[in-house]
């Protein structure tokens, strides 16, 4: 019985962080999104191709390689179609990492990080 509800406390800890960093319905997730570029140009992704910072591709920590996804800027409500190719972001909070590319396409460079909602395609 203590260990039941140990594991619901833990459970309930868990979703209520999950959901503090993102919201989610069925095929939808909004959250913070950054992106990556020039630094990693030319290196290998967690999906084995070459990262190219002019592709209209992404990072995500778990949605399946090849995953297509629109992406639309909340602020100002500008969409781009990615490709999932990569693993991340790697800070707490962040849902997206995406290319260069789709990050100008979606206007925040300057921003460096922005409120995306992810539609999976």
């Amino acid at each position: 019985m203590k260990n039941s509800l140990n594991l619901y406390l833990i459970l309930t800890l868990f979703l209520t962080f999950f959901t503090t960093a993102c919201s989610q319905r069925s095929n939808q997730l909004i959250g913070n999104g950054s992106w990556y570029g020039e630094k990693y140009h030319g290196r290998q992704t967690a999906s084995g191709e070459q990262y190219n910072m002019y592709a209209y591709t992404a990072a995500h920590k778990t949605l399946a390689f090849g995953t297509v996804v629109k992406v639309t800027n909340l602020k100002n409500n500008r969409s781009v179609i990615v490709r999932i190719n990569d693993r991340g972001p790697f800070v707490r909070g962040r849902i997206i990492d995406l290319s260069y590319m789709a990050a100008k396409e979606l206007d925040y460079i300057n921003d460096g990080v922005t409120k995306l909602k992810l539609e999976i395609q």
